[in-house]
């Protein structure tokens, strides 16, 4: 596998430094359900998805987790190192198969050192993804489960950079943080409005426009935080 470098935060660095970074990086194949960070577990990779996307979750107590982020093209799973810290605060899942560029601790490490472009890039990277944490906390706590369950579809969708991709009731419920109930609920209220099908694990999202109306607002504030300092992905369905 020879990826060419389409993630979003490499292809912002200038062309010496990517080109130096890139030679560092091995491309990789991630698996649906691959987990590739443990919370509290040493940090032995940095991964930037190129086609691949990962959930970011949280764990508390000996509840099943919930997802407080998403990781595609446009980001960096791992990103505690940047920081200078080797232990890992969240799961990290993948959500969607698919490559990735992979780098190990230390040579991210020295790079990082190196290079002011990809401090400067990341810096401005974990802000973003800071802002999101704090947006997502938010939103679990005063948004009903439909317009979330739109946010996180609109989200999986530009990651997937295609209008249909396999989950499952089980899935959405431990992303989302509610019951399979709830799911079911909010899931068919979507479909009755012509926005998305839903069946048997298959999702096709039918209405783009429609379902960012039904979603909240917490997905334009993502995507509007990310393209003031971080600038568009160059998706079809810009993240």
């Amino acid at each position: 596998m020879t990826p060419s470098p389409q993630n979003h935060l490499i292809e912002l660095l200038p062309r010496r430094d990517r080109t130096r970074l890139l030679a560092l990086c091995e491309p990789v194949e991630l698996s649906l359900a691959q987990v590739v960070g443990e919370r509290g577990t040493p940090a032995r990779h940095v991964w930037f998805p190129v086609n691949a996307f990962v959930s970011l979750v949280a764990q508390v107590d000996e509840h099943p987790g919930l997802e407080v982020g998403m990781v595609g093209r446009e980001g960096m799973v791992g990103a505690a190192l940047a920081l200078g810290v080797a232990v890992c605060p969240l799961k990290s899942v993948v959500q969607g198969a698919g490559s990735a560029w992979r780098l190990s601790a230390a040579p991210f490490r020295a790079e990082l050192a190196q290079s002011v472009a990809l401090r400067n890039v990341l810096g401005r990277y974990l802000y973003v993804r800071m802002d999101q944490l704090a947006t997502s906390a938010a939103c679990l706590r005063y948004h009903l489960i439909s317009a979330r369950l739109a946010r996180w579809l609109l989200m999986s969708q530009d990651r997937a950079h295609q209008d249909h991709f396999h989950t499952t009731h089980v899935f959405l419920a431990y992303m989302l943080g509610v019951r399979r109930v709830g799911v079911t609920v909010a899931a068919g209220e979507l479909q009755r409005q012509g926005l998305i099908r839903y069946h048997r694990g298959e999702i096709h999202i039918l209405d783009r426009s429609g379902l960012e109306k039904a979603s909240c607002a917490c997905y334009q504030l993502d995507q509007q935080a990310y393209a003031a300092h971080l600038g568009s992905t160059g998706s079809t369905h810009t993240r």
